[in-house]
């Protein structure tokens, strides 16, 4: 089994920034496409950002020149840097990496549990 687990998720003030991380541990041979998605109360889940194995990014419209995606290939985690945060971002995040096990061929997604982040004065 593979597990995701995120951290830094918290309360900031409109304005502010917080960084999340999204460590990958388990049965892994390999770490391919990485992201971060959100879900709003009342709300689908959406993308935020996603990382391709190779370093390639997008973003979506609402967080484009805000939110940075980035990746650490040597230990599988996944970060977003949060900056000039809107009371709209708040949300659960959830982190999501494309793998491939050690003892399969098939590429699997796997999903952590989720950070709370609440932007609020």
């Amino acid at each position: 089994q593979v597990q995701l687990v995120e951290s830094g998720g918290g309360l900031v003030q409109p304005g502010g920034s917080l960084r999340l991380s999204c460590a990958a541990s388990g049965n892994i041979f390999s770490v391919h496409d990485m992201g971060w998605h959100r879900q709003a109360p009342g709300k689908q889940r959406e993308l935020v950002a996603h990382i391709s194995s190779g370093g390639k990014t997008n973003y979506a419209d609402s967080v484009k020149g805000r939110f940075t995606i980035s990746r650490d290939n040597v230990n599988n985690m996944v970060y977003l840097q949060m900056n000039s945060l809107k009371p709209e971002d708040t949300a659960v995040y959830y982190c999501n990496a494309d793998y491939r096990p050690k003892t399969a061929t098939m590429i699997t997604t796997s999903w952590g549990q989720g950070t709370q982040v609440t932007v609020s004065s």
